[in-house]
């Protein structure tokens, strides 16, 4: 069944003259990038709803700068695994091909992704917290010399550059997520894709006659909804796609 499946994506992907495709967490799963709780010590008493938010900020901005620079050098020893370079490949040999990803490590980016929309931001680029009118910035440091980050410009707190729990998303982010709905084939991969503003882009690329297919390692409640599904990691699904 599943190389029956694989098939038929291939030959969906090769008439295909726009594809879209939107990760989760599982893309990044097989590079290490570890989860919101770590691997040990002082995070394992956080979730990550308790620190991803302005409230947890305007409380304890030291805090939540420590969760967030832990998390930077975790993902600064990462690299982007197979799944990151198959989808690289695809974004520079067709300008019909979208990445839509819900992770904020970049590790698309590292890989050479061209036209990423990043839903959720990045970990790697911080903003005023004041909102002062500095534009955001990147900084690459892990760690960082000075915690908590301060804004060059106004000398007052930075934060990290990411959509937090009960922020909106960038409504130009957003605009061209559902613009690149309008594809011939809509992939999710690595993402359960049922939280919204994923289960959206889902569910519109479907109602506007995409061919829909999901890649994760379980099954999800979107599954059923999908024209294919491939159970299995999409470091290993994505490199067979390419190879038929």
């Amino acid at each position: 069944m599943l190389d029956s499946q694989l098939a038929e994506l291939a030959a969906r992907l090769r008439r295909a003259r726009r594809v879209t495709v939107m990760t989760g967490a599982g893309v990044s799963a097989a590079s290490g990038i570890p989860t919101f709780r770590g691997d040990g010590g002082l995070w394992r008493r956080f979730r990550a709803e308790e620190l991803a938010t302005p409230e947890a900020f305007r409380s304890d901005p030291a805090l939540v700068w420590e969760w967030y620079d832990w998390r930077r050098q975790k993902i600064a020893a990462c690299e982007p695994n197979p799944a990151h370079h198959v989808l690289a490949r695809w974004t520079n040999r067709s300008d019909g091909c979208t990445v839509i990803t819900q992770n904020v490590d970049d590790l698309h980016l590292r890989a050479g992704t061209a036209r990423l929309i990043r839903l959720h931001g990045s970990i790697w680029e911080l903003s005023c917290w004041s909102r002062c009118g500095a534009a955001p910035w990147r900084d690459e440091r892990a760690p960082l010399p000075v915690l908590p980050a301060v804004c060059p410009r106004c000398g007052g707190l930075a934060r990290p550059a990411v959509v937090w729990f009960g922020e909106a998303l960038s409504a130009d982010d957003v605009d061209q997520a559902r613009r690149a709905c309008a594809c011939d084939v809509f992939i999710a991969a690595g993402t359960s894709a049922i939280v919204y503003p994923a289960a959206g882009l889902l569910d519109e690329a479907r109602s506007a006659g995409a061919f829909t297919a999901e890649i994760n390692t379980e099954t999800t409640a979107a599954t059923s909804g999908v024209d294919v599904s491939l159970q299995g990691a999409a470091e290993v699904i994505l490199p067979e796609l390419e190879g038929l």
